[in-house]
């Protein structure tokens, strides 16, 4: 019932959560659907698969040790109320297309089944310092650099834009007096579109692709965020299956099925929150999906490393309202307060299935 409770979860994980970090690249139409999909769905089971190697003290901190008791953090009853309560959540906000935070969902279901499990003994000060203030810090830390870099990127775009979209040589072509059309030894730069170069038989020149290098970078950004993802959730979801005991005791073989869980669920139900990420908050132009991009990655990146348990959901949907406050299209006002309400029934909604499970199960 564990493994297939944590399964579950990490497939609504996937379906919720696999999109954000192409939300930018797939808003500002530099690629379609399902090639966005496929690139979030490869980066996200790479960083799920390094998270063996360079995410401990996350795997370490979601068994629930620190925050109740070691001899109930390592009930496989307690880890099933967890990863029940997490995965109630999240499939139910993946359902009506809302973004919100696994982790979110899991601390809520660690505080719901450890308050019935050891009462007041659970320690609340652990809870808020090393869960909670991340969580709510960084939506709002987000917004300032998305905010301040938007409009530098917007110009950087526009500049490559204004570009010729072909360069191309081609002989020229000299008539003598008498007539005769002769092809010269110099060849003469044309630019245009790259159909009115076919057109004139030229050849492409060698230049530095200005527009190709900003769609390079939207791919390059997305990857990253989405592995960073990979590498910071990955560990928080298979730290349940560690009871598990045909699972050895260690987090490798569980790191290995929730990666493959998250695939399936990216993959089969990721469409609701594609839409409300890339198309609802704020309608994205690429200097702004650059700047999200450049924020997400590097805070959820540098979270990851240092085993600091941030949401994607909160810093990609911050990150998005910075660039849309500063020059952008606006935010979508009646979008984001049902976002913001989502996030704040995230905590009681976990905490309350994850208390009645652990009550319901023996």
């Amino acid at each position: 019932m564990l493994l297939l409770a944590v399964l579950f979860l990490a497939g609504t994980n996937g379906a919720n959560d696999n999109f954000k970090g192409v939300a930018t690249l797939y808003g500002s139409r530099r690629a379609g659907y399902w090639t966005s999909l496929l690139w979030a769905s490869a980066a996200t089971l790479a960083g799920s698969l390094c998270s063996v190697f360079f995410a401990h003290a996350l795997l370490k901190a979601f068994t629930g040790a620190g925050l109740v008791p070691s001899v109930i953090a390592t009930q496989t009853r307690f880890a099933f109320a967890v990863a029940s309560g997490g995965a109630v959540t999240v499939a139910l906000a993946a359902w009506r297309g809302l973004p919100i935070s696994t982790t979110h969902a899991l601390i809520g279901a660690m505080g719901g089944a450890g308050l019935v499990a050891v009462g007041s003994a659970m320690r609340f000060a652990i809870l808020g310092s090393t869960f909670l203030l991340p969580l709510l810090a960084s939506p709002v830390i987000a917004m300032v650099p998305a905010f301040l870099l938007a409009p530098l990127l917007r110009r950087l775009v526009a500049r490559a834009a204004a570009e010729p979209e072909c360069v191309c040589t081609q002989s020229a072509t000299i008539v003598t007096p008498e007539g005769v059309m002769m092809r010269g030894t110099m060849p003469v730069r044309v630019t245009g579109t790259k159909a009115e170069c076919r057109a004139a038989g030229a050849r492409p020149a060698w230049r530095f692709d200005a527009r190709g290098a900003v769609d390079a970078l939207l791919f390059l950004l997305g990857g990253t965020v989405s592995f960073a993802r990979g590498l910071n959730d990955t560990p928080k979801i298979a730290a349940l299956l560690l009871p598990v005991t045909a699972l050895g005791g260690h987090g490798t073989l569980a790191v290995a099925l929730v990666g493959a869980a998250m695939l399936a669920g990216g993959l089969l139900g990721a469409r609701r929150v594609a839409r409300t990420m890339s198309d609802k908050i704020t309608q994205l132009d690429i200097g702004a999906a650059l700047a999200a991009g450049v924020t997400t990655s590097l805070l959820v990146g540098t979270a990851s490393f240092n085993g600091l348990p941030v949401s994607t959901t909160h810093v990609s949907v911050g990150a998005l309202v910075g660039t849309g406050l500063n020059g952008g299209g606006g935010v979508d006002r009646q979008v984001m307060t049902n976002i913001v309400l989502s996030w704040i029934v995230t905590l009681p909604t976990g905490a309350l299935v994850g208390a009645i499970l652990y009550v319901l199960v023996r």
